[in-house]
């Protein structure tokens, strides 16, 4: 096999040595008659006089990303060389600053198409790696240049806050160099890593709209004022039980600690609802994408439901692209990530303490034993949470019963469930109900176990 591979790079070594020999020679002739010339696969190299170089090097740009998209990698090697070479003679530092002008450009775009900053970065890291990432990070920062603070969605600045995105080179015609000498490579790879962001860009479907793009956002608007709402020393108290139930080697402790958790959301999804029916409070359902990641997708997404559900929120998962988009009020979707990220890493710790499984012909069964196990405790954690919230909800009825308005906690709360779920309608129209086959009993059992063995008494944890 090491023979084979020699041998192939050998050829390509070859090759490239030919074409680099052939593109040498036609740009001499390109220059000597003053006239475009036609390269290869529709791609056009032109001389200093023919078009602008920022229309050209869009032209190459885009042809390397369709002949990605139709797997001609031969071509888009050619057209990647093209832009090392500079099409017509262009000047490799005119170049760059068209190239990174366009990817900022074709952002504005995805944009437009309903992606917000961590979805992109997400599907970027998902799909091409954590290099391609980094430089969607650094193409966000360059584009969010372009906007007022005053027309970007708060919501929008705390993605682009949360990623570190920053302008950190000096000049955008010299990005791609700093970009090289950052991640230990050459110009040419340089603008490999751009066209790898493009066509990533050009990947992006259009998908649902979960707020105002930048530029079109206004401060302080009905969208955002509910999340700009959210109490962060409660959601620090959430995360602090939820820490401890990650960190203990008990699975009754994480349990305690998970239930009490989930009292505290409760108890703050019921003082915000409140707070909210106030006429002069404005508050509205809003959408948050969280990313489900292979293996085992389909369980963990049942997991988010089950954590959604209990609090007041719905899901709808765009299995394709990696996300589920969970609609509900701000506090609420801000206490189901929390949630679910201290159950997903509760849940595969005990997973995997479970070990790899045979079945009783010596054939490895890990996997459906782990789907199967996964599902289960998706399952009756949903049915613990939901218990906790109808105790919480119970409690807080009583505790209102003889205030002033104390009987429309119940209403209020109804009220904001009916919307949520017209929003989830209005937004998602097509959306079908999906379940999840059992195949393993084993792992069913293994699961169920795993969720049930702690008391939702959290006593454990108040006495902490």
């Amino acid at each position: 096999m090491g023979v084979t591979v020699g041998i192939n790079r050998e050829r390509r070594k070859a090759k490239r040595r030919a074409r680099d020999e052939l593109r040498r020679s036609r740009r001499e002739q390109a220059r000597s008659a003053g006239s475009p010339l036609d390269e290869c696969a529709g791609i056009f190299v032109y001389p200093r006089q023919g078009p602008d170089v920022a229309d050209i090097v869009e032209s190459v740009a885009h042809d390397a990303a369709r002949a990605r998209y139709a797997k001609d990698l031969e071509t888009a090697e050619q057209c990647r060389d093209a832009l090392v070479d500079g099409p017509g003679g262009a000047a490799p530092l005119a170049v760059d600053a068209a190239l990174f002008a366009l990817l900022q450009r074709s952002l504005t775009g995805v944009w437009g198409r309903g992606w917000q900053p961590a979805d992109v970065v997400r599907l970027a890291r998902r799909n091409y790696g954590a290099r391609t990432a980094r430089v969607t990070v650094d193409v966000i920062a360059g584009e969010t240049r372009r906007y007022a603070l005053a027309t970007v969605d708060e919501r929008w600045e705390a993605q682009i806050r949360g990623m570190g995105a920053a302008v950190w080179w000096v000049r955008d015609d010299t990005y791609v160099q700093e970009l090289a000498a950052r991640e230990g490579g050459t110009r040419a790879d340089a603008i490999e890593w751009l066209l790898d962001v493009l066509y990533a860009f050009s990947r992006c479907p259009k998908i649902e709209l979960l707020g105002p793009p930048p530029g079109q956002a206004r401060r302080g608007s009905l969208a955002t004022a509910g999340a700009a709402a959210v109490d962060e020393r409660q959601l620090d108290r959430v995360r602090a039980l939820l820490a401890k139930a990650e960190a203990t080697t008990f699975a009754e402790e994480a349990e305690a600690y998970s239930a009490k958790a989930q009292e505290l959301m409760a108890r703050y999804s019921i003082d915000y609802a409140l707070l909210a029916a106030d006429p002069d409070t404005r508050d509205e359902p809003v959408g948050r994408r969280i990313g489900v990641e292979n293996p085992y997708e389909a369980p963990k997404v049942l997991l988010l439901n089950a954590v959604a559900r209990a609090n007041r929120c719905r899901t709808v998962w765009t299995s394709n692209l990696g996300f589920v988009t969970t609609l509900g009020f701000a506090a609420d979707i801000a206490a189901v990530e929390l949630l679910f990220t201290s159950l997903l890493v509760q849940a595969t710790t005990a997973m995997m303490q479970a070990g790899s499984q045979q079945d009783q012909y010596g054939r490895s069964s890990t996997r459906s034993f782990r789907a199967s196990f996964l599902t289960a405790y998706a399952s009756r954690i949903g049915e613990r949470l939901a218990e906790a919230t109808e105790q919480v909800t119970e409690q807080a009825s009583r505790d209102l019963a003889g205030q002033p308005g104390g009987g429309a906690l119940l209403p209020v709360l109804a009220a904001r469930h009916r919307a949520v779920d017209d929003m989830t309608e209005d937004m998602f129209p097509e959306a079908i109900n999906k379940s999840v086959s059992i195949t393993n009993r084993d792992g069913w059992a293994s699961g169920r176990a795993a969720a049930d063995r702690a008391r939702l008494n959290a006593q454990a944890a108040l006495d902490q």
